[in-house]
């Protein structure tokens, strides 16, 4: 359908819909807007169309997809203010550090978006690292990426990762650590390539002592120049007050910002997995071929005959397979076999040692990173099974070249990227 849009308008689509542009002159979060090339907006997600001469459109709306037109911009006063001091500062101090924080569905994805497209625009060099795990935009879901952007974005979820570092969660409440490391590892790397404006995206968890303590190691590891609080009313507050090194803007959370259920986030996420599983195919690795990281398994060694007689004897069933390490016997019963409680604690009492009980086709579906042998991410699969008697896994995924290592994460999944739950017994 086509629709025409004065002059000094916003024209508000939200997803799924594609956008031609047929005449006339229109930005997104300060991105020009060109003739032809068609712009798609996701399932669950909203852009603005500033009109800023009259223009007419071709919309195509999917399901559930619509449109409406506001008056004015629906940019706040205060992010243009705070994002022209932004990039006069950086322009004068680089590289320049800036992290945006603020609740789930504040907007801190079109304020990093706006904020690199009047830096690009102004011809600064950006890097975007996305640490949201859960609504990540750049590398799928249970990552943290990066881009250097060389031209304005509508969504940042059309850039490549250059590069990203596995959680294996959607979540950082029990990963905090492994966020805050891998956060510090994206940044020195795009400090190694010259970016002037490096803008890190932060995960909407602010609420709670939990939270302001992690949002405030955040700040204190990365040394960010600038803190951006999107908020309401005074929700960051407890965070924002924490912050002594850093210069503070506090900005609002736009009144056009769509809000998202939790069934809408996970259709994101859903969608994104899709993206970087697409090509995927069933590949086959011994596991003495590849380092296996987020796991115990292949670690250790195959216990003695007469080792494992003591463990049959004492847990009343032959195991599937077994594996000991120092420190830890991993034990794998088959589909429908069940040990008491009682018998694994009497095996930890005359092993002492861990004892880690699997059932074989319990690690079916979970997400796994893949690494090339200088630690980069290639890109994430599926894991299929593990044969235990060969010492092999199956994976499917789109990565064909090497791969070097694999992490294996907690979320499962299906080959449609849906996701299934979480499995932790895999986990070191």
């Amino acid at each position: 359908m086509k629709v025409e849009v004065e002059a000094g308008k916003t024209l508000l689509v939200d997803g799924p819909a594609s956008v031609d542009l047929l005449s006339g002159k229109a930005e997104v979060l300060a991105a020009p807007i060109k003739r032809g090339n068609r712009i798609v907006v996701r399932h669950g997600k909203r852009l603005p169309f500033e009109i800023k001469s009259n223009a007419t459109f071709e919309i195509m709306l999917g399901e559930g997809a619509s449109y409406e037109e506001v008056e004015g911009s629906t940019i706040p006063e205060n992010w243009v203010k705070a994002v022209n001091e932004i990039i006069s500062e950086a322009k004068s101090n680089t590289p320049l550090t800036v992290m945006i924080m603020g609740e789930v569905d504040s907007g801190k994805t079109s304020f990093c978006t706006y904020l690199a497209n009047v830096a690009i625009r102004e011809k600064l060099r950006v890097a975007v690292i996305d640490g949201d795990l859960g609504q990540s935009d750049i590398g799928p879901p249970s990552t943290i990426g990066y881009s250097i952007l060389n031209k304005c974005v509508k969504d940042l979820f059309d850039v490549d990762a250059d590069n990203a570092c596995f959680i294996g969660l959607t979540s950082p409440g029990t990963a905090t650590t492994k966020v805050i490391e891998g956060l510090s590892k994206l940044k020195e790397e795009v400090e190694r390539k010259e970016a002037q404006l490096i803008i890190i995206n932060t995960d909407g968890w602010v609420e709670g002592e939990d939270a302001a303590s992690y949002k405030l190691r955040l700040v204190e590891t990365l040394k960010p120049h600038i803190v951006v609080g999107l908020q309401q009313s005074d929700e960051l507050l407890h965070i924002l007050s924490g912050i002594g090194n850093a210069k503070v803007y506090t900005v609002d959370s736009p009144s056009a910002i769509k809000k998202r259920d939790r069934e809408k986030r996970k259709i994101l996420r859903e969608l994104s997995y899709k993206k970087y599983l697409r090509g995927a195919k069933i590949q086959s690795f011994l596991i003495s071929w590849i380092n296996l990281e987020g796991t115990l398994l292949g670690k250790g060694i195959t216990p003695s005959r007469e080792r494992m007689r003591q463990i049959e004897s004492i847990l009343g069933v032959k195991p599937w397979y077994c594996e000991e390490t120092q420190k830890t016997l991993i034990i794998v019963l088959g589909r429908n076999k069940w040990v008491p409680e009682e018998n694994l604690k009497k095996l930890e009492e005359a092993i002492k040692k861990r004892i880690k009980v699997f059932r074989e086709g319990e690690e079916s579906g979970l997400i796994v990173s893949l690494k090339d042998i200088n630690g980069r991410f290639l890109g994430i699969g599926i894991l299929q099974g593990i044969d235990y008697r060969r010492r092999a896994i199956k994976i499917y995924t789109p990565v064909e070249k090497g791969i070097h290592t694999v992490r294996i994460g907690q979320v499962k999944l299906d080959r449609e990227g849906k996701e299934l739950g979480v499995c932790t017994v895999f986990t070191e």
